[in-house]
């Protein structure tokens, strides 16, 4: 999963590709996530004046919604559910596993509330790819796989 630097031009595209229209605020943000990972101060500053929006209302639809991000995030994204299905068969054991294994690694590491696949739980998601049944050891296995592969 590779995100380019932000970059007033490829933003302005962006903006420009919803006809620049400010109803089109989330999925705008939803473009900029795909495209550069995440929302930066200086992206902010440009979707509001590109939508002739202020920034506060910009900032508070990006703090709103859980899937913005104004931090860059690490190389991986790892998303565990949290919902009941999950929580019920351990999830919250795995979160804490999973916090104290990754320490130091380049891996963000963000709770979710369901991500459909509560037949299996608990359920992770790494890098866009649902994992079920995940116990400590599989959660190693898979963590183990992205140094091999990214």
């Amino acid at each position: 999963m590779t995100h380019e630097p932000y970059n007033k031009k490829a933003a302005s595209d962006i903006v420009a590709s919803f006809g620049a229209r400010p109803e089109m605020l989330v999925q705008i943000l939803h473009a900029f996530v795909d495209r550069f990972a995440w929302i930066s101060e200086d992206a902010i500053r440009q979707l509001a004046a590109e939508l002739n929006l202020s920034r506060a209302d910009v900032h508070g639809v990006v703090s709103y919604y859980h899937d913005f991000r104004t931090e860059a995030p690490g190389k991986h994204i790892v998303k565990i559910c949290e919902a009941e299905a999950c929580q019920a068969m351990g999830s919250r054991t795995l979160s804490a596993y999973a916090s104290a294994s990754l320490g130091g690694e380049d891996v963000t590491l963000e709770p979710v509330y369901c991500l459909g696949n509560c037949a299996c739980s608990p359920a992770i998601m790494v890098d866009g790819k649902t994992y079920g049944r995940v116990s400590s050891e599989r959660f190693d296995e898979i963590m183990a796989s992205l140094g091999e592969s990214g």
